[in-house]
């Protein structure tokens, strides 16, 4: 019998990082110079939040994706916090909704205006006051609207419903004490039904949020761990840490049982901290070391040896932090997977880095972008309290049906959500924008101003959202143009951006004619019989 090497089939094996130009960083940016071990960034396919230095309390900064190149000084800061800032979340289901915490103890909830941060902002939408010592994580729950959960230096992690109507929360819905030291990393599973944690005694525990209950608990000494994540649905947990020889190390758990790792690694020597990300749609693990330059990536599969290694991008900038851009958010045209912000202290810098998959075709490639989680929550917090669990609302990233998968259908109104209406504005019913399209395609837009629409944006530099309104590109949410250069960039975005939105649509109306004539077929071998 001859020997036959073992090839790995994968779509994904020649993925390679493109970092951004210049001129679509963000420069001149204060990052903090916090040795707390965070992201310090947040987000979102809207804007871009990073914790900045100041005096006098803490802030961090709201900026438009598309407000790339110098930043100003004097920009607008969110500055209600009496102390340091150590972390912010992008509520996931509003993107215009955005948690902090900080060392004075509290978590504050902060609405952002559509058009951005145009003054200071020091009055917090909500504040919640439980903790007694600083807090230093927060983390939304993935399915359920208004639960968030927090943890501090007081060892309590607080979970948090937010549609109520005082604006001052006092009182946690559950207090869950089972650590004995500072917690360092809280992550979810698909459907917030566990929630995992990694703490300064180097345990992993494994907990039901709902009741505080603790279910499982490592006691393993050859792994000192430091984050831990949540593989998706592969019922697994992936830890960064410290071996028994103080070398950086990767574990993989079974979520049933703790005793001991399916699998560990050693990668180096180094002293950084290891942030780890995962894609569940693609089953990619990127491992990014603070104060590193490159950042591992990896593909894990549910049989043995569960995790293999494709290739590492390699910068000689370090980061001191990292954003993940979600799924909505990335230019599929240009088959990008994954999009990190890396935050570069020593050039003040924030540089978008793109995960591409090489293929030639610049159309839409579907095999590379299953269904994922999408902005709307999958239940209520009072549907969660009750017991119920639910996984994520799904979309399609498809440029075709993007547009459906934005707009939410008209329901009962909240009386004690204040943003509401901003909301209705800004996503009209199905049925009104079905008759929208066919008005527009018909040559016939009616004279009134049409609800604004949300579509995916073309420009592949920034790869954001734009609004489209009466067929013209609104540029309203963005910063305008101070020069002349400036200006004529934004000339040529518009121009692309009508040139793209003119070949979709073209394509469409190719798809209508051949349904309709496959429903033709359909009708006439029905007329046969």
């Amino acid at each position: 019998m001859t020997w036959r090497p073992q090839y790995r089939s994968s779509k994904y094996r020649h993925v390679f990082g493109k970092p951004a130009t210049k001129e679509n960083c963000y420069d001149g940016v204060p990052i903090t110079r916090s040795v707390h071990d965070n992201h310090l960034c947040a987000i979102n396919p809207r804007f871009i939040a990073v914790i900045t230095e100041c005096a006098g309390g803490g802030a961090f900064l709201v900026l438009s994706i598309n407000h790339t190149g110098k930043v100003d000084p004097h920009h607008p800061k969110i500055s209600g916090h009496r102390g340091n800032v150590l972390d912010i979340k992008w509520n996931p289901f509003d993107d215009f909704c955005i948690a902090s915490c900080s060392e004075d103890t509290t978590v504050k909830i902060w609405d952002i205006p559509e058009h951005g941060v145009l003054k200071n902002i020091t009055v917090p939408w909500k504040e919640l006051q439980g903790h007694s010592r600083r807090v230093g994580l927060i983390e939304w729950h993935p399915t359920a609207n208004n639960i968030i959960f927090s943890t501090g230096y007081d060892y309590q992690v607080m979970v948090w419903k937010l549609d109520v109507a005082e604006q001052v929360i006092k009182n946690p819905l559950r207090s869950i004490s089972v650590h004995s030291d500072v917690v360092l990393s809280m992550s979810f599973n698909t459907d917030g039904s566990r929630l995992a944690t990694s703490c300064k005694d180097k345990k992993i525990r494994v907990i039901d949020p709902r009741t505080g209950t603790l279910l499982r608990e490592t006691n393993c000494k050859s792994h000192k761990a430091s984050k831990v994540l949540f593989l998706g649905n592969l019922k697994m947990l992936l830890s960064t840490g410290n071996s028994r020889w103080n070398h950086r190390q990767i574990a993989l758990w079974d979520q049933e049982d703790l005793s001991q790792p399916s699998y560990s690694e050693d990668l180096d020597g180094s002293s950084g901290v290891l942030f780890p990300f995962y894609d569940p749609d693609t089953h990619m693990l990127y491992i990014a070391g603070k104060g590193d330059g490159n950042i591992r990536y990896y593909e894990i599969s549910p049989e043995k040896p569960y995790v293999h290694y494709l290739t590492e991008y390699r910068s000689l900038l370090p980061q001191k932090g990292m954003g993940v851009m979600p799924k909505r958010g990335l230019d599929v045209c240009s088959c990008e997977i994954f999009r990190f912000y890396k935050l570069v202290t020593i050039k003040s810098l924030i540089e978008p880095l793109s995960m591409i998959v090489p293929r030639r075709s610049e159309s839409y490639q579907e095999d590379i972008y299953p269904m994922t989680a999408g902005n709307k929550p999958a239940m209520t917090a009072d549907e969660w309290i009750g017991g119920l669990d639910k996984g994520p609302v799904m979309m399609s990233l498809s440029p075709g049906s993007k547009l459906d998968s934005y707009v939410q259908l008209s329901s009962g109104k909240d009386p004690t959500d204040s943003k509401e209406t901003r909301h209705s504005r800004s996503r009209p019913g199905l049925s009104k924008v079905i008759q929208e399209r066919q008005d527009a395609k018909e040559g016939n837009i009616r004279k009134e101003t049409p609800s604004t629409l949300l579509l995916p944006s073309t420009d592949e530099r920034s790869s954001s959202t734009t609004f489209v309104s009466n067929g013209q590109l609104d540029s309203t949410h963005c910063s305008p143009p101070k020069t002349e250069n400036e200006l004529r960039q934004m000339f040529y975005k518009q121009q692309d951006e009508i040139r793209r939105l003119k070949e979709q649509l073209n394509q469409k109306d190719v798809r209508i004619k051949q349904l309709e004539l496959e429903i033709k077929n359909v009708r006439n071998s029905q007329a046969t019989l």
